[in-house]
């Protein structure tokens, strides 16, 4: 794997853990953002990759996006890089999951609820305060509506306060809460669920998720159906789940 200024990657069994590590509150700036652009299009390349786990050193997740990016001369670099990030972490066929212990601000705020899924102590933040200092959160704007719907998402992006991951959780913007003296182990206890499934399977449920969702309900079973026909069936690993069941005993999946 390669290495990186501002972010550090460890690779497990059937997962990438992938550190923000830009002390002291790791900060968003243009370099980061590029390594973890580069980051998430190498995954591309892992077929056997189940998770991809963001988490943070220190004692926030991120702070958000560097103000000081925000002038004339950098900002398109900055909205680019911000933007791509997100396109290239929505592309990675892994279950992409955010462990946040500690505040995750603006863009910190947005990077963890890009993921797929979210998980977070009791002592973490969330918030999206750009308003207070003259901006909107772009990712915020578009996800944010879809997550806790409209009303809520005005509250949370024209207010600018921050929350509890309780009151996140509470709408429905994270997935689960742990205790901050249990966190560690209660994240690898939440992730070994989604690394010890088939990463092909994973994939092709997800293509499914996000297709069929802003779609009418028939458009979307449609779509799943030629996909659960077409594309699921023809996989090896559909065939030994299937077979691993009447036959009681564990699947030996191959990631194809």
């Amino acid at each position: 794997m390669a290495d990186y200024n501002n972010i550090q990657l460890v690779e497990g069994e059937g997962k990438v853990e992938v550190i923000l590590n830009r002390p002291p509150v790791n900060i968003l700036n243009i370099e980061m953002m590029k390594e973890l652009i580069d980051a998430f299009r190498s995954f591309k390349t892992n077929s056997k990759l189940r998770v991809v786990l963001i988490r943070a050193e220190g004692k926030l997740f991120s702070a958000g996006v560097d103000v000081e990016e925000h002038t004339s001369d950098k900002v398109e670099q900055m909205i680019i890089a911000f933007s791509n990030m997100f396109k290239y972490l929505w592309e990675i066929d892994a279950v992409t999951i955010a462990a946040v212990n500690g505040a995750a601000l603006g863009g910190g705020c947005e990077l963890a609820i890009g993921c797929d899924l979210v998980v977070a102590s009791d002592k973490a933040k969330f918030g999206q305060p750009e308003i207070k200092v003259g901006v909107f959160p772009p990712m915020a704007t578009v996800v944010f509506p879809k997550l806790i719907g409209r009303n809520l998402a005005f509250e949370w992006l024209l207010g600018g306060d921050v929350y509890s991951s309780e009151e996140a959780n509470r709408i429905g913007l994270i997935n689960r809460v742990f205790r901050v003296d249990e966190f560690d182990a209660k994240v690898d206890e939440y992730v070994s669920r989604f690394t010890s499934q088939s990463a092909s399977v994973i994939a092709i449920s997800k293509e499914a998720i996000d297709r069929a969702m802003d779609r009418p309900a028939r458009d979307g079973m449609s779509v799943v159906d030629m996909l659960y026909l077409r594309k699921l069936m023809h996989t090896h690993d559909a065939k030994e789940g299937l077979a691993a069941f009447l036959e009681k005993r564990d699947p030996d999946w191959k990631h194809y």
